[in-house]
Order: structure tokens, then C-alpha cells, then sequence
């Protein structure tokens, strides 16, 4: 049992936070939500903080707070609805949306600027190649790429930033947001790192305890401390990158999220700099990739106790995440926001409810709270989707529905009632 905190620990293992949570995938939508908030940049950037930073680092606390495993937090509910749950954000950030994200934006940041004409199914088709080969071989050469990527993008970022900081390239936009605030917490759903949090938090809690730290106030307590340090390094990235966004006035009409990021680096830093962050990211993104394939593939191995081996599940998990990068960054993000506003506000109590666990009263609670917040984000996101118009009368009458988060009131109103109606039962 250690009894103080390694200054040496919480940094090492803050950089393994900020490492897991700015996935190469993420550069893409801080430049773009600065170009849309335009002049309210802080309210825009608050806005996609808390969704984009400070919701995974909680969800990383949740699970270190049960142990390691996040499965733990959704049987209160019930097994079979943590067993889906778990699978669907699997999926999500998976061979559904993240992974094929990865090949998309290599694809758009990386070769299309250079090579206009080539072919995108010969490029991402090889991608997956590549990346199916390093998941199933034992080569040491992802970790290698690993250790020395990480620093040269974060150096290219950092140069990017404040270059273009001291000298912009443009004029400050208009907000183009109806409510700035609302829609930036809405696109920190993007980033999917909250998701990625709950999954993959059960890493660090093994990473925490295999030095020394086994009580759970000092895995909590590092965990604290060490995410102190992730906050500040996501802060100054995705800060830095809406600045950027946020001075595009010059460039008129729409544009693409992975088009503005590449029009940034060659205004900023020129031709060898965008050849310098296009390399930088497309190995980001090969690497995370082959990170999610693989914890894909051990998962419905594991899910299946065999019955799918682990090879057949990476190749499977390749051809899929093929077909859907296929249609693009955009259209990705595009079908990928429906799925998020349904998973995200679940995961959301969750979280919330881990909190506050001492004091439920019984699991019903649990169920009431979580089943209350999925069926009103279902008919929420139905709504929307198929434009029924009855159903988005009736979410329009909900407190914040306005906002994009009708689930909010109802699921306190619910928790509150049910708690004090467990308790009551619980004093009988």
C-alpha cells in the first residue's frame, strides 16, 4: 500500500488519459465548431468541454470507483441490459462509427489533398489491409509507432496553434448556433470519448493498481489527480483548434470538417507542414484503429466464449468498418449524431447514479431512472429522424427539449419520487 501520490505516477498516467481521450479522429471537429460559434468562442468552448472532457474523465472515475468494470453499474438495472448496453458502445466506437472514421479521415486529411484523383476504395481497402495484418500479427512495430507519434503530433498541433494564434489567418465568424451552449455540448457527443470512458476505464484501474496503489481511496484519489492533468493538455488542444476555427471568416459557403483542417495546416504552416501533419495524423489514426479492432475482436470472442475466434472477429470488424468509411467523414458524423444522442444520455445517469450509489435507496431506482432517459431519448431521436410531428410536439413540451436534452427534468423528477418511495418501503 502506497500512502502518498506519485508526482511521477499521476503524470505518466495522466498522459496515458490524454492519450486514450484525443484520438486522431477528434482533430477534426474543435476547428469546425470554432468556425460555427464564431464570436461566442468561450461560451462554445465551455459548452464542448464539459461533453468533450469532463464527462469521460468522470466516467473514468465512475469506473474506477466500481472496481474496474463498468458492467457492475448497468446489472443494477439488469444483466442482459448491461450486456447490450456494453455491446452497443462497443459497436459505436467500433466497426459502426469510429473505426471507419479513422479511415476516412486518413483518407481526406492524408491522400486526397495530395493525390485528388486516386481512388478511395483502393486507398481505405489497403488501410484495412494493413490494419487487419497488424491486429492479427504479434509485431511490436504499432507500440514503436505508438511512443513516438503521440509527441511528434502534439509538437505539430502545438506549432499549429500557435502560429496560427499569433497570426490568424482570417477574420472572426458569426455564430451561425441558434443556442451556442446547447449545440456545443451536443457536439462534444462526437469526440465519443464518454463512451470510450466506461469501456476502456478497467486499463487504467489495472495500469493504477500495477503500481502499488490497491486501496480504492488511492486508485480514486490518482485517478483525481491524474486526470488534473489530461484536463489541462485536452484544454489547450481542443482550445487551441477552435481559436483557429473561429478565424475562417475569409473562407465563404460550407466546407467539410476534414477540408477546413487541411486548409488551416497549409495556411498556417504551409505545403511541408500539411505534408508534415497529414502523415502525423494518418499514422494516429492507423494506430487507433488497430487499438479498437482489436479490443473489438477480444470482446466478441469473449461475449461468444469462443464460438467467434478472435481473427475471424478482426477481419469481420474490418470489412464492415471498410464499407461504412466508404461514405465519408461527413456522412459518418452525419448517422453517427442519432445513435449518440440515444447512448450518450444513458451513459449520462449512469455515471450520475455511480455518484450517488451510497445513497439509492434500490435498484429500482436504477431501472426507473435509466429506463425513463432511454425511452424519452428514443422518441426524441424518432422524432427527428422520421419527422413525426406529433412526437416532436409532445418532446416540445418537456423542460430544455429546446436545448436537445429533454431527458433531464423527467429522469430528476423520476429518481427523486422513486428514491423516496424506495426509502419509505426500505424504513417498513
Amino acid at each position: 500500500m502506497k500512502k502518498d501520490t506519485s508526482i511521477k505516477d499521476m503524470i505518466i498516467i495522466g498522459f496515458a488519459l490524454f492519450a486514450m481521450f484525443f484520438g486522431s479522429g477528434n482533430l477534426i471537429f474543435p476547428p469546425y465548431l470554432g468556425r460555427m460559434v464564431g464570436d461566442q468562442y468561450w461560451i462554445g468552448l465551455i459548452g464542448f468541454m464539459i461533453m468533450g472532457v469532463g464527462l469521460p474523465l468522470l466516467g473514468v472515475m465512475a469506473t474506477a470507483k466500481v472496481g474496474g468494470d463498468f458492467r457492475v453499474v448497468g446489472n443494477h438495472v439488469s444483466s442482459l441490459f448491461s450486456t447490450i448496453l456494453i455491446t452497443s458502445l462497443m459497436l459505436t466506437i467500433g466497426p459502426f462509427f469510429a473505426i471507419p472514421r479513422t479511415a476516412a479521415t486518413t483518407y481526406e486529411i492524408g491522400i486526397k489533398p495530395f493525390f485528388e484523383n486516386i481512388n478511395p476504395v483502393a486507398i481505405i481497402s489497403i488501410y484495412f489491409l494493413i490494419n487487419t495484418f497488424l491486429v492479427i500479427s504479434p509485431i511490436s512495430i504499432v507500440d514503436l509507432i505508438g511512443k513516438f507519434l503521440t509527441p511528434i503530433l502534439l509538437v505539430t498541433l502545438v506549432t499549429l496553434i500557435v502560429k496560427g494564434s499569433i497570426s490568424p489567418v482570417g477574420t472572426v465568424t458569426e455564430t451561425t448556433l441558434d443556442n451556442v451552449f446547447a449545440d456545443s455540448l451536443i457536439e462534444g457527443y462526437q469526440t465519443m470519448d464518454a463512451l470510450a470512458a466506461v469501456c476502456f476505464g478497467g486499463m487504467i484501474v489495472h495500469t493504477i493498481k500495477s503500481k502499488g496503489y490497491n486501496q480504492p481511496k488511492e486508485i480514486i484519489t490518482l485517478t483525481l489527480k491524474s486526470s488534473l492533468v489530461a484536463i489541462i493538455g485536452l484544454g489547450i488542444i481542443y482550445g487551441g483548434l477552435m481559436y483557429l476555427g473561429m478565424y475562417t471568416g475569409h473562407m465563404n459557403g460550407t466546407i467539410e470538417k476534414t477540408a477546413l483542417v487541411v486548409s488551416l495546416a497549409h495556411q498556417i504552416l504551409g505545403k511541408t507542414g500539411s505534408v508534415f501533419l497529414a502523415i502525423s495524423v494518418s499514422l494516429a489514426c492507423l494506430t487507433t484503429s488497430i487499438g479498437l479492432t482489436a479490443t473489438g475482436a477480444e470482446y466478441f470472442s469473449d461475449l461468444t466464449k469462443g464460438k467467434l475466434p478472435y481473427w475471424l472477429g478482426t477481419i469481420l470488424i474490418s470489412i464492415v468498418s471498410m464499407g461504412i468509411a466508404l461514405m465519408g467523414v461527413d456522412r459518418i458524423v452525419g448517422i453517427t449524431l442519432p445513435v449518440l444522442k440515444i447512448l450518450y444520455p444513458v451513459i449520462i445517469v449512469l455515471i450520475g447514479l455511480t455518484f450517488v450509489d451510497q445513497w439509492i435507496a434500490s435498484d429500482r431506482v436504477y431501472q426507473i431512472a435509466v429506463y425513463t432517459t432511454l425511452a424519452i431519448s428514443l422518441f426524441d431521436v424518432m422524432g427527428q429522424t422520421l419527422g413525426i410531428i406529433p412526437l416532436q410536439k409532445v418532446i416540445r413540451l418537456i423542460p430544455l427539449s429546446s436545448m436537445g436534452f429533454p431527458w433531464v427534468v423527467p429522469v430528476l423528477v423520476v429518481f427523486i419520487v422513486y428514491q423516496l418511495v424506495s426509502s419509505k418501503k426500505i424504513m417498513k
